[in-house]
């Protein structure tokens, strides 16, 4: 491991730039299904927040007119937003390769009914979480009766050729129970599909795995057991100074439901807007946001500690 203290003052002071906006993130509002207790949005049923319509033109506008051709379409549960179809439609239409970030359980909401074969007949990947093949641990991390759920829904996804073959594909995303880093990525996705096929007979394409932010739900999961301290000095002990190229920050742009440009899900999460104004996906240029400098932050150890983290998953090679 590269542990450089100057390199973890130089990621907080602010020195970090982008290399590119290769892919948009959207994120579509907080409602969701679950309410799941290491969640940076605090994502909830009760959460009401949304993208308008006139918001998602606009962002249907800049990446048009800027040739950006990867879409994640998240939240909360993107699945929830009622123009959630439209706006898939609309992306594909632009020749945009889609990608839905998945609470799985949501696709067999009843107001939902057939989503799921709209997806596959639009080609959409999906990145589905999925933070342990155990039911104990994922129901104590998301309550009882979504690991069932979630089950089933993938047993539907594969049933549709996601995971499957030559299918779309169906990725699944894993993040650690409690104050501890992700084990090595390849040795993980070894066990998933070996517990997962051998328990349920289901199939996945890859797993991602992510390091709990501390930041949100999580954030406040450390505070009520007193880690806040021992795991941020995990962090900080851990950072690698190889994964700095591949942050996923320095190629992508977050857009918030109200059209706030952020560098990274997490410092939306955060309100820490682009520092390149204005901060707004009606003034998006990926030619000027393509060399901004990243606004960083305590949180942003989360993503350089041990092999790195990213929306898709460990940042070294070599812990792939």
């Amino acid at each position: 491991m590269d542990i450089n203290k100057n390199n973890v003052f130089e990621l907080l002071a602010g020195t970090v730039y982008a290399l590119d906006v290769e892919c948009v993130q959207v994120n579509l509002g907080r409602m969701c299904t679950l309410s799941c207790y290491h969640c940076h949005l605090e994502a909830s049923p009760a959460r009401l927040e949304k993208m308008a319509w006139n918001v998602a033109q606009e962002v249907l506008r800049a990446l048009e007119k800027n040739s950006i051709a990867c879409v994640e379409l998240t939240g909360g549960a993107p699945e929830l937003h009622p123009d959630f179809k439209r706006l898939v439609t609309e992306f594909r239409g632009l020749g945009v390769d889609v990608k839905v970030r998945t609470n799985l359980a949501v696709l067999l909401e009843p107001s939902l009914k057939n989503l799921s074969l709209f997806l596959r007949k639009k080609e959409v990947s999906l990145a589905a979480s999925l933070p342990c093949y155990l039911q104990e641990n994922v129901q104590s991390q998301r309550g009882d009766g979504v690991f069932d759920k979630s089950i089933a829904a993938i047993t539907m996804l594969n049933k549709l050729g996601y995971g499957v073959g030559g299918g779309p594909s169906l990725d699944l995303v894993f993040n650690p129970h409690g104050a501890r880093l992700p084990g090595k990525q390849s040795e993980l996705e070894a066990a998933y599909r070996k517990e997962l096929y051998e328990r349920y007979g289901v199939l996945f394409s890859r797993l991602h795995t992510v390091t709990n932010m501390p930041i949100g739900r999580f954030r406040s999961f450390l505070e009520n057991h007193s880690l806040t301290r021992e795991y941020l000095a995990l962090l900080r002990s851990s950072f690698n100074s190889r994964v700095l190229n591949e942050l996923m920050c320095r190629r992508q742009v977050s857009v918030d439901w109200d059209g706030t440009l952020y560098d990274c899900d997490f410092n939306l999460a955060l309100g820490r807007p682009l520092a390149t104004k204005p901060a707004h996906v009606t003034a998006f240029s990926r030619t000027v946001f393509a060399r901004r400098r990243i606004v960083t932050g305590e949180h942003c150890l989360g993503c350089t500690a041990g092999a790195g983290s990213s929306c898709r998953g460990a940042l070294e090679a070599s812990a792939i």
